[in-house]
């Protein structure tokens, strides 16, 4: 009974973050089903310095070599394995102890778990962790969800092993249990919506401007130091660099075959964001672009029987310096929408859970380790520092005058795209959910009106209260009480 701390799960992410944790001077009891695994996390200990990384011969081994109260963070993949390895520990775990799930949980399945621990003396604290392979050995970003008592008794190491910004550790109490993997869930939605604009910009330089791939890296190399700045587009200046050492030619982009992956996190933020009627084009047209992606013996079949516009330059010029400085524009206020949709989400299950879940704080712990890091989030910070009731980011009135200033910029971009046939559903959802908010009147009268001449749905009016009917034709009979015609909606 010596370790402070206990890693079950070995897998790449496994063990970074307890070489991260031992680097920090904690004692980290390892294990995993396969012994061969926690045999190569202690050989990585010892060739990085002699961390204080202890090796397990079973789990009833495992758990006792940890200190009361224990504090066990697993890494094992989402669902049954989850609930597998929390049965295995917990024949050995007592009240009192702490188990730290750090996988890409759904939130619901943390919540049961939470319950059913909670008869057994146990805390749980479901914990979102971002910032890949490289973040978990130097520093991610911890978003933990449980009770206040079970976050004192784990602060001391996340808040040692999280990585650090201006205004202290990407790690803090995020809320009750579930509200962890939420905000997670949520950070994960929002980088599909950023990769996708990133791709549609890359796009839009190859195909319209003819630019190459060297031209390009230097191209976002120069926004990684403006207000772009961020490590997606940092990544991408690298990855457009690269040359392919496979082949001795050209660039490893172009040999990438054109299909994304995913693990559903980006669907389930699109679930929850339909749940809580919260509009998320951004990361739902990022979602689609997956699944079209997917197609790819269907697209390559298409592309011999559908015709694009053909356009050419003469047909619609465009200039180099001044379409850069569009994109630049235009990929700027995309990506505050997107930021501005997921916090929405975050906020209103915050609200239903009764969470109070801080939006300001989640934009803090964003700024540094994970995924979706960047500059712009010090300004999104300070908006709902100033606010923290803000319905939406694109009310405050900084980032309203920033989008205002770029909104010119960023139609150009959509005309120019759309004239060259280029697919643009992120950057054009974006543009589309901001013309959407920004006005005070929308056709939703006539769809209300049509949903009530086919059936009955009522509505509202704008020159008096209540709630009203109208019988469109001589077809058209009386629906009775037309206040029980409400019942029902969402």
């Amino acid at each position: 009974m010596s370790c402070d701390v206990g890693l079950y799960g070995l897998a790449v992410m496994g063990q970074n973050f307890a070489l991260n944790m031992a680097s920090h001077g904690f004692r980290v009891c390892v294990g995993n089903r396969s012994p061969s695994k926690v045999e190569l996390a202690l050989s990585r200990a010892r060739e990085e310095g002699d961390l204080p990384l202890y090796g397990s011969s079973d789990v009833e081994d495992f758990v006792r070599q940890l200190i009361k109260p224990r504090r066990v963070i697993i890494l094992v993949q989402a669902g049954r394995p989850v609930d597998d390895t929390i049965a295995l520990l917990t024949r050995y775990m007592e009240a009192g102890d702490v188990i730290i799930d750090g996988g890409n949980e759904w939130f619901q399945n943390t919540l049961r778990r939470s319950r059913e621990l909670e008869g057994k003396g146990l805390h749980f604290v479901g914990m979102g962790i971002s910032g890949g392979e490289e973040g978990a050995r130097n520093g991610p970003c911890l978003m933990p969800g449980c009770t206040r008592a079970a976050y004192d008794i784990v602060e001391p190491i996340l808040s040692k092993c999280a990585a650090r910004v201006n205004d202290g550790p990407c790690s803090g109490y995020v809320g009750p249990v579930g509200s962890g993997n939420y905000v997670k869930m949520v950070h994960n939605g929002i980088e599909y919506g950023d990769m996708q604009l990133i791709g549609e910009v890359y796009d839009i330089m190859r195909t319209v401007l003819g630019l190459s791939n060297d031209e390009m890296a230097i191209i976002f190399d120069g926004w990684n130091g403006s207000e772009l700045e961020s490590y997606l587009i940092e990544i991408t200046s690298k990855i457009l660099s690269k040359r392919d050492d496979l082949t001795g030619e050209g660039h490893v982009v172009d040999y990438v075959l054109d299909k994304t992956g995913m693990k559903g996190t980006g669907r389930w933020t699109i679930q929850e964001a339909a749940e809580r009627s919260v509009a998320a084009p951004t990361m739902a047209a990022s979602l689609d672009a997956r699944y079209i992606s997917a197609r790819k013996d269907e697209r390559v079949r298409a592309s011999t029987i559908l015709r694009g516009p053909e356009m050419t330059s003469a047909e619609i010029p465009v200039h180099r310096g001044q379409m850069l400085d569009d994109l630049k524009s235009a990929l700027y206020a995309a990506k505050v929408c997107s930021y501005a949709q997921g916090l929405g989400i975050i906020k209103s299950c915050s609200e239903d859970m009764n969470w109070n879940v801080s939006l300001s704080e989640c934009a803090r712990l964003w700024k540094g380790g994970c995924i979706i890091r960047a500059a712009l989030l010090q300004k999104i910070q300070d908006a709902l520092a100033r606010d923290p009731k803000l319905p939406n980011l694109l009310l405050d009135p900084v980032i309203a005058a920033e989008m205002n200033e770029r909104a010119a910029a960023w139609r150009r971009v959509i005309v120019v795209a759309i004239g060259y046939g280029v697919s643009t559903p992120a950057l054009s959802g974006s543009l589309n959910y901001f013309d959407s908010y920004r006005r005070a009147s929308l056709p939703a009268n006539l769809t209300q009106a049509q949903r009530d001449f086919f059936g009955g749905h009522t509505y509202e009016r704008t020159d008096r209260d209540g709630v009203f009917h109208t019988a469109w034709t001589d077809a058209h009979k009386s629906i009775g009480d037309i206040t029980e015609r409400k019942a029902g909606e969402i």
